[in-house]
């Protein structure tokens, strides 16, 4: 399906693209477009004391080829810069041959601390490994009828502030759900055998959002003359500062989240959990970038990244959102581990784009063309008319603040 100058279409006009090219129906299009799509009732079980719902911008970005399949992914965020730039980066992918993907098994890491242990407590434990593996699978009983269950079970002993203590790492394949209420629910029912095993006294029992057993990667190569020289060579440049700069990472790694957490949201996944998984995972060591680049032999430019990913495409909020539902059926992954792959593409996507224009021309000048829309609201535009000729008229003056909107505005009337 051919989406080019998608960006420039009307609104109904990109729903008719994604009908003509099946991945939406006429029902889901009025999904989309209602604003009462999560009802109130059903917002009321989600979470507590609840007064109303929040709405934010759904997106999509078609034509992102990963391991040669083409998708079209979908965002969620307020951000006005974040779509166009990963669209960007996916196009320029994609005319060098698109990203490919691999994931790991979806192995789910649970801690269990064990305190007031004796010398010979871990011992113990590994000693009754097996009693304890075995309790563990009673309760991992729904996730193996897919295929998951217990993978494996270590133990480490830490000295703290409060003296020695175990701390058990319950290895869980949970298949295509996030998997942090599976795995909870087999910490807690195992813990009885832990302390009668161990002599110690379980107190956390708990997933950990380091999901280092859980990871995606991506790569591409953008060729040098699709992308130009003086692009590889600023991408280099900036990716070479942010490995050696902690102030330059950090920015560096949260454009790289701009993009998985709006697909996070998109598809009703934890985006927290991602964002939490990610920047302790680029801090193992000391802190990194989660991407790298380099050049290969023949000049091109070549873009890795390597991150945890803990997502599902079942349970959780998927299960009880609609629009995360419609956002699960337009991806189109046909599992946990292939929106993996997605997110781990369109994070480096993102990334690259980011510095493929502060390399350059510089990322003020796009950013903000790209937010006169909201100055010329916050200026008193409220039409089509009036906001489209509001931005126009900054474009042309390529001075974009609030202050030259309300200039702008107040001529026009």
């Amino acid at each position: 399906m051919d989406f080019s100058g998608f960006y420039k279409l009307p609104v109904e006009d990109r729903l008719k693209r994604l009908r003509e090219a099946g991945r939406i129906s006429g029902e889901d299009e009025k999904l989309l477009l209602d604003g009462d799509a999560l009802k109130m009732d059903v917002a009321d079980r989600m979470v507590e004391n609840v007064v109303g719902r929040f709405h934010l911008p759904f997106s999509v970005v078609p034509g992102v080829v990963v391991n040669g399949k083409e998708y079209v992914v979908p965002m969620v965020i307020e951000e006005p810069s974040v779509v166009a730039a990963c669209a960007n980066g996916c196009k320029l992918a994609r005319e060098s041959g698109g990203f490919t993907a691999d994931a790991d098994e979806p192995i789910m890491i649970g801690e269990m601390q064990v305190v007031g242990v004796g010398k010979e407590a871990k011992e113990k434990v590994l000693e009754g490994k097996e009693r304890i593996m075995e309790k563990a699978k009673e309760y991992a009983a729904g996730v193996e009828r897919y295929g998951g269950g217990m993978r494996g079970l270590e133990v480490r002993e830490i000295q703290t502030a409060r003296g020695e203590m175990l701390i058990l790492m319950f290895e869980v394949d949970v298949r295509d759900i996030m998997g942090a209420n599976t795995v909870n629910t087999i910490l807690e029912g195992a813990a009885p055998i832990v302390e009668e095993v161990s002599g110690g006294k379980v107190r956390l029992k708990i997933l950990t959002n380091l999901a280092v057993k859980r990871k995606a990667r991506a790569r591409c190569v953008w060729k040098r003359e699709v992308v130009g020289g003086e692009v590889v060579e600023g991408v280099l440049d900036g990716y070479e500062m942010a490995a050696h700069d902690i102030y330059r990472c950090a920015t560096h790694n949260k454009g790289i989240m701009n993009g998985m957490d709006a697909v996070a949201l998109a598809t009703g996944n934890d985006w927290r959990a991602v964002e939490a998984g990610a920047h302790s995972y680029a801090a193992i060591g000391s802190y990194k970038p989660l991407t790298r680049y380099y050049a290969d032999e023949g000049g091109n430019l070549v873009g890795e990244i390597e991150v945890p990913l803990a997502v599902g495409t079942v349970g959780g909020a998927i299960n009880i959102n609609p629009v995360a539902q419609l956002g699960q059926k337009i991806l189109g992954a046909e599992g946990a581990g292939e929106l993996s792959m997605v997110m781990a593409a369109v994070g480096l996507a993102q990334n690259f784009a980011a510095l493929r224009a502060l390399g350059t021309t510089g990322i003020q000048a796009g950013h903000m063309k790209l937010h006169a829309r909201n100055l010329a609201v916050i200026a008193g535009a409220h039409t089509p008319k009036e906001i489209d000729m509001v931005v126009r008229k900054m474009d042309e003056s390529r001075v974009y603040t609030v202050e030259n909107a309300r200039k702008i505005f107040e001529g026009m009337r």
